[in-house]
């Protein structure tokens, strides 16, 4: 599994962005510019999953035709929880209200999705994500 980015040049700069993340780098080459994603993500992961992300955890960055990028990680639960919370993060709803989409009454149902306590299947992901973002389209695709 691999989660879209782009990858373009600006006039002086390279940028990345990974929209289901919601974080952007940039880089004087684009090499900088991939390595910094990649370092910003690994960052990231490690302050919101400490444990979890000590335990051998490894990002990879794509390059693919056409400005698309990848990352992929060896550990997928994680990163679809990692971008749950970011999009619920984004969309400025409690884990409280995220389960309320879902038809929960018990926000710990929506958070042991988020904490990756739980394997995530594609459907139920599609599910969770329109419940940590209502406001935004699916961000599943296939590259």
């Amino acid at each position: 599994m691999e989660l879209e980015g782009k990858v373009w040049k600006s006039k002086k700069q390279w940028l990345v962005e990974v929209p289901s993340l919601d974080v952007m780098t940039q880089g004087e080459t684009k090499e900088d510019a991939l390595s910094m994603i990649k370092d910003a993500v690994e960052e990231l992961i490690s302050s919101y999953f400490p444990k979890q992300a000590k335990k051998n955890f490894e990002l990879s960055v794509g390059d693919y035709k056409k400005g698309v990028i990848g990352l992929s990680s060896n550990d997928n639960k994680l990163l679809l929880s990692f971008v749950l919370r970011r999009q619920r993060e984004k969309s400025q709803i409690s884990v409280r209200e995220a389960a309320s989409h879902l038809g929960s009454t018990s926000p710990n149902s929506y958070a042991q999705y988020e904490r990756g306590k739980i394997n995530i299947s594609l459907d139920k992901f599609e599910l969770l994500l329109r419940a940590a973002n209502p406001h935004r389209h699916s961000l599943l695709r296939v590259i």
